[in-house]
C-alpha cells in the first residue's frame, strides 16, 4: 500500500530563515515577500537600508513574519560574511539564501567599455559567488539548506546587445551546477531560477521600446510581460521540503520564451 503523502505541509516556511539580496525592490523583494507569505522570516539584504527596512516593515506588517533589513555590498567580501552573521545572529540559523542582486547594462560590444562588463560580472557573478560562500558553513554546521541562484532565461540563450548580461547569467547557471554537485553530500540544495521579461525597475527603460514589444513580448507564448507576484511560486517551491530532488537545476519562468 502506497504511503500517504504529505501534501500541501511541503510548500510550508514557518518557522525557516531566509536572506534575500537584492530584497528591497523588484524581484528579490517579491520572493522575500512569497517566502514570508508561507511563514519564512526573512532578511532583506541591499546596499540602501532605508529602502530595507521601509520593504521590511512592511512585510512584518502584512505576513506577522520577523523581517529585518542589512545593508550590504555583494561584492565585498567582508560585508557578505557580516551579512550571514547578522541573520544568524537574529534567526538562529540560515535556511535559504536567494541571490537576487543583479544589474543589467545593454549595449553592442564596441560602444560598451570594459569597467561596464566588469560591473555586471563583479555583482552577478562574483557577489552571488560571495554570498554562496558567506553562508556555507553555517549550513554545512546544520548539515541542510537551500540557496537559490537568480539566473536568467539570457543565461540559457542568446541576445544581442546584452554580451555583459548574458556572459553573467551563464555563469550563474554553471556555477549553479557546480555548487548543486559540491553541496549536494551535505543536504543543501543550489537551484537557480531563470526568469524570463518581468517588467522590474531594471527593464522599465525598454518597455514601451520597439526592441521591448519586439524581442519582450514578441517573444514569448503569453504576449506579454511578467507580473512580479509570478515569481513567488517558483521560489517558495525551490526554497521548501517539496524541492528537496532537486538539485543544480533551472527552472525557467518566462511566459514560454525559452520553449519556442
Amino acid at each position: 500500500m502506497s504511503q500517504k503523502l504529505p501534501g500541501i505541509k511541503l510548500f510550508d516556511l514557518s518557522g525557516k530563515a531566509a536572506i534575500i539580496t537584492g530584497g528591497s525592490k523588484g524581484l528579490g523583494l517579491a520572493m522575500a515577500e512569497g517566502l514570508a507569505s508561507a511563514g519564512a522570516n526573512v532578511m532583506l539584504v541591499s546596499r540602501t537600508l532605508k529602502e530595507g527596512e521601509e520593504s521590511a516593515q512592511r512585510i512584518a506588517e502584512l505576513y506577522g513574519v520577523k523581517a529585518i533589513a542589512f545593508e550590504a555590498d555583494v561584492v565585498n567580501k567582508e560585508q557578505t560574511e557580516a551579512m550571514a552573521k547578522a541573520a544568524f545572529d537574529a534567526f538562529g540559523k540560515i535556511d535559504v539564501l536567494i541571490n537576487s542582486a543583479g544589474i543589467n547594462i545593454r549595449g553592442a560590444i564596441d560602444e560598451l567599455t570594459l569597467e561596464d562588463f566588469q560591473k555586471v560580472m563583479d555583482i552577478n557573478v562574483t557577489g552571488t559567488w560571495l554570498c554562496c560562500r558567506a553562508v556555507t558553513p553555517h549550513m554545512k554546521k546544520a548539515g541542510k539548506g537551500s540557496i537559490i541562484n537568480l539566473a536568467s532565461t539570457l543565461g540559457l540563450v542568446g541576445l544581442s546587445n546584452r554580451t555583459p548580461y548574458t556572459s553573467s547569467k551563464g555563469a550563474v547557471v554553471q556555477m549553479t551546477r557546480a555548487l548543486g554537485l559540491e553541496f549536494a553530500p551535505f543536504n543543501i540544495n543550489v537551484n537557480a531560477i531563470c526568469p524570463g521579461p518581468f517588467l522590474t525597475e531594471m527593464n522599465l527603460p525598454i518597455a514601451d521600446t520597439e526592441e521591448g514589444k519586439k524581442f519582450v513580448v514578441g517573444a514569448t507564448a503569453l504576449g506579454r510581460w511578467g507580473k512580479l507576484e509570478e515569481i513567488q511560486g517558483a521560489a517558495i517551491y525551490l526554497a521548501s521540503d517539496a524541492a528537496s530532488y532537486m538539485v543544480g537545476s533551472m527552472l525557467t519562468v518566462d511566459g514560454g520564451w525559452t520553449a519556442r
